[in-house]
């Protein structure tokens, strides 16, 4: 019996240690992941900028052409509107840039620090009450062998 609790003690123990040491050995990959989105979001917005000095150039372009005499004026007019809807893109770019910074960028950052503390905690608690348990398995283990062979010698002096 003894064994058999031991050998579920240590399997319960060695799941929980697995899982920990998971745990710890995906921070460094959450920690590249961060860095790699914070720098895809300053590229983001650093696209954003540049799309936004590209547009203004083209914007005076198609004014150029749309105020000019002749039959440049339907291309000014063509290209105001393709401006027109580049500047939709470009508010895309800069609100999913935005978002992005927002929503998975800051809360994982905040998250990260307190995610390794309470891993290290988890451990050190899991050490600590794992160590005790097995102290109190083996202590009964040993009270009840005792008690057995007590009750064992009761039977034989009792014949």
């Amino acid at each position: 019996m003894e064994a058999v609790i031991e050998k579920e003690c240590s399997a319960l123990g060695g799941l929980f240690q697995t899982v920990i040491a998971d745990m710890k050995s995906s921070c460094p990959i959450w920690e590249d992941f961060i860095t790699k989105a914070g720098k895809l979001q300053s590229q983001l917005r650093a696209t954003a900028v540049a799309v936004t000095v590209f547009l203004d150039a083209f914007q005076k372009v198609a004014d150029l052409a749309t105020n000019s005499r002749g039959g440049t004026r339907d291309i000014g007019s063509a290209l105001t509107r393709m401006c027109m809807r580049h500047r939709s893109i470009e508010a895309k770019l800069r609100q999913f840039s935005v978002c992005f910074l927002e929503g998975l960028i800051n809360p994982l950052q905040e998250q990260m620090e307190e995610w390794k503390r309470g891993v290290n905690t988890l451990d050190k608690d899991h050490a600590k009450e794992y160590k005790r348990a097995r102290q109190e398995i083996k202590k009964k283990s040993s009270d009840t062998l005792k008690l057995q062979k007590k009750a064992k010698k009761g039977e034989q002096s009792f014949l």
